[in-house]
């Protein structure tokens, strides 16, 4: 099955799909390696590890396709991409569903904020209106090629004017085509009921620590009825501490050692086993006229 189809069916099992959300190709091998069935990608922490400021729109959409494009090579599962307004008007919403489809995601969302946007969860975002928003939807919608290519309508609407227009807006863009649909920063587990029990499609929760939505377990989230819950921040949160650790220990100590262990670091064989660099060396070996090492596949 294409990358589209292997999401609709993970979307359509009986369990919630977790989607750990990678800031770097690092991060995703770590998500693919932990066993999870799906990534995503956004601006959030693709923002923070491209250029260290926040995610305020700063990355063009060269700069965050480019970016994804790695990340997606790079993991063997489905990957949901972040695609923000669209960069622009429809023509850029088509060329961009059209790049990101091309390079191999299964699915992506696009917002209904103004440009330039702001992380959901923070304060001083704006929306635009639906008859502004819907062009850009229907053009996405009109852009794939591939069928199974998943479309998901994301609206900010219920910070700025409550739930009940966060609900019209979100069974508007269902009922404009869109697969799946992603109301964001519900505030109450009521509310998050309330949002589910009205969409006649999938609908997908983001857990962010510290957000302002409740952070609730994955069977806490299915039995709220949502089918997919995102996780953006977690990973870049992670490594912001780590890398702070690491460099004032080393500021303070003039060494890492004290530092260095197997609870704070991988040592060099691990990295290189983590980063795939053995499956590299089988390639080099097959190609040069060797044998792969131990017998094992080409990858």
């Amino acid at each position: 099955m294409n990358p589209g189809a292997i999401f609709r069916s993970l979307v359509n099992a009986p369990e919630l799909l977790m989607l750990p959300v990678a800031h770097d190709g690092l991060s995703a091998l770590a998500i693919a390696q932990a066993g999870f069935k799906a990534l995503a990608v956004a601006g959030f922490g693709s923002s923070g590890s491209v250029l260290g400021l926040p995610d305020f729109g700063l990355m063009s959409s060269t700069e965050m396709i480019t970016h994804y494009a790695h990340i997606i090579e790079r993991v063997e599962i489905p990957v949901l991409v972040d695609i923000d307004t669209g960069f622009g008007d429809v023509n850029n919403v088509i060329r961009t569903v059209r790049q990101v489809e091309a390079m191999g995601a299964a699915a992506l969302f696009i917002e209904d904020q103004t440009f330039p946007k702001r992380c959901g969860h923070m304060s001083g975002k704006a929306v635009v209106s639906v008859d502004d928003y819907l062009p850009k939807l229907k053009a996405a919608l009109w852009a794939r090629r591939n069928p199974d290519f998943v479309i998901m309508a994301r609206t900010d609407a219920v910070a700025l004017h409550g739930l009940d227009e966060g609900i019209r807006r979100a069974r508007i863009y269902a009922e404009a085509g869109a697969d799946m649909v992603f109301v964001e920063a519900v505030t109450s587990i009521e509310d998050m009921r309330t949002v589910n029990s009205a969409l006649s499609v999938p609908s997908m929760a983001n857990m962010i620590e510290g957000g302002k939505s409740p952070f609730l377990s994955a069977a806490e989230l299915q039995d709220v009825g949502y089918t997919l819950a995102a996780y953006p921040c977690a990973s870049v949160f992670t490594a912001v501490r780590a890398l702070q650790r690491w460099a004032q220990h080393l500021k303070q100590h003039g060494t890492s050692q004290g530092f260095a262990g197997p609870e704070t670091m991988l040592n060099f064989d691990e990295y290189f086993r983590f980063i795939g660099a053995e499956d590299i060396r089988r390639r080099e070996a097959l190609f040069s006229g060797g044998a792969p090492l131990d017998g094992d596949a080409i990858k």
